[in-house]
């Protein structure tokens, strides 16, 4: 997978270009091949925050993709956004922000998303995807296997080599690009809710 996302802007890709290449796709991001009866549904998780960019860049490469493996797929972009409460104390109205761009929580946001795509289409497998992360190789499958499936094990700027285990000393690793049965997602509970911030949710789903 690509990971140079600032690299791939030269192509100065709008929405327009997403949409106007995929006119083919059902309302709320589903399409399904029209001339075989697919193998595979899956449900793709992004989740997001302040990289619209990066959404824009991932989308326009990822749906071709999907498209020519065949593939009977749907994409939920899980955002998260500012919560502001206001609380009046000793007649003076504080603000707070909860749960928004000062702290995230990947973890959450995509559990949260895994049971909303449970009520809107019925799927095999989830992948969960990060934003950043473009994919380059159709060999690089987003079926259903057997068995959970890690998807960036090599990405660009590690040389497309099995970094995590042999430069970054990771003895499980599952961040990045995650497929999972949807029986198995629901086996392990989920991703922990209780990272806050950038990692964690990733190293304790490897051991779960």
């Amino acid at each position: 997978l690509n990971k140079k996302v600032k690299e791939l802007h030269q192509f100065n890709i709008s929405i327009r270009d997403v949409v106007f290449h995929n006119i083919d796709l059902q309302n709320g991001g589903a399409w399904k091949p029209l001339n075989c009866s697919p193998q595979h549904r899956v449900a793709i998780v992004i989740p997001y925050r302040n990289r619209y960019q990066h959404l824009i860049t991932l989308l326009y490469f990822l749906i071709p993709m999907l498209k020519r493996q065949m593939i009977h797929f749907r994409i939920f972009i899980a955002e998260q956004v500012n919560i502001t409460l206001l609380i009046l104390y000793s007649s003076v109205f504080l603000k707070f922000a909860v749960y928004g761009d000062d702290i995230f929580n990947k973890g959450r946001l995509m559990n949260a998303a895994f049971l909303e795509a449970k009520k809107l289409f019925h799927f095999d497998c989830v992948i969960f995807h990060d934003v950043d992360l473009v994919p380059e190789d159709d060999r690089n499958v987003y079926s259903c296997p057997w068995q959970p499936k890690h998807l960036s094990v090599a990405i660009d700027e590690m040389n497309y080599k099995s970094v995590f285990i042999k430069i970054l000393k990771y003895e499980l690793l599952v961040g990045g690009v995650l497929n999972m049965r949807k029986e198995h997602f629901e086996m392990v509970n989920g991703y922990s809710n209780n990272y806050w911030g950038w990692g964690g949710e990733d190293d304790d789903m490897a051991y779960r």
